[in-house]
């Protein structure tokens, strides 16, 4: 049997599946990044709804204001460092050996190092990749065997709408979300077949630390927003590929669909 259950609602959004569907919830679930940002209100959402959810992160401090937020029972506290890809099966079962079975994982750990124009700087651009993919790809695959053993759970990637094309201001993040899509959509046509939903999210300007500073920044959004719209679409079922808010999937065909000649003429 699925280890989560289900139960009979209604989207409430346009970014989300429409009409009468059935819902899904869970039990116990694992995010990963839950100190900031998307990753908090995402753990923060999830408790609200009766999940019980293992917060996972480097600061123990914000960790902990977290747990707090949320309150009671709903929130178990592991200090983590996604660099540390070797320790994630142990950490795993620790969690479970608290929690009992997880039937979702949310990874949300995201690094963008600011770069200049003309700098090109390895240590940079590998810790980027360490978080942004690495990391990402250790906590997925523990996510897959699990979740095919038992036949049923629910893993959940935020990637970025920068994975689209290789942009020029930032070309380690940019690839390293582009890898990330990618394995999520791979792991999605491996698991389907188990009952295992893949959710891919890629979100457009999300209000959090990443973006603090930038000016300009088209169609901005709350984490709290961000977080509504990725859990209405992990809800729905059948593992989906979704840009958060959803309008951000036109700019992104018009982006992928553009020439390189004119694409590189540009300053995004």
């Amino acid at each position: 049997m699925s280890p989560f259950f289900r139960v009979v609602g209604r989207s409430e959004s346009s970014d989300a599946a429409k009409g009468d569907a059935i819902l899904k919830s869970w039990k116990n679930a694992i995010v990963v990044g839950a100190s900031s940002g998307i990753g908090e209100a995402i753990a923060v959402q999830l408790a609200a709804a009766g999940t019980r959810v293992a917060l996972v992160a480097r600061r123990e401090a914000e960790l902990q204001r977290v747990a707090e937020r949320i309150g009671g029972d709903q929130a178990l506290v592991r200090v983590h460092d996604v660099c540390d890809g070797d320790d994630v099966a142990g950490l795993w079962d620790e969690i479970e050996s608290e929690l009992g079975a997880v039937d979702m994982l949310v990874y949300a750990s995201g690094l963008m190092i600011p770069v200049d124009e003309h700098e090109y700087t390895f240590d940079k651009d590998r810790r980027m990749f360490a978080v942004n993919l690495v990391g990402a790809v250790a906590w997925l695959d523990q996510a897959a065997v699990r979740m095919e053993a038992r036949r049923g759970g629910t893993i959940v990637g935020i990637s970025s709408i920068a994975g689209d094309r290789g942009r020029r201001g930032a070309p380690a993040y940019n690839a390293a979300k582009a890898g990330l899509t990618t394995f999520l959509e791979a792991l999605r046509n491996r698991l389907s077949r188990f009952g295992v939903d893949v959710v891919t999210i890629r979100p457009g300007f999300v209000d959090t630390a990443m973006t603090q500073g930038m000016d300009g920044l088209l169609w901005l959004i709350s984490a709290d927003r961000a977080a509504e719209i990725t859990l209405q679409h992990a809800r729905a079922g059948s593992g989906r590929d979704r840009h958060v808010p959803a309008r951000w999937w036109l700019v992104s065909c018009v982006i992928r669909c553009m020439p390189s000649w004119l694409f590189r003429r540009m300053s995004i």
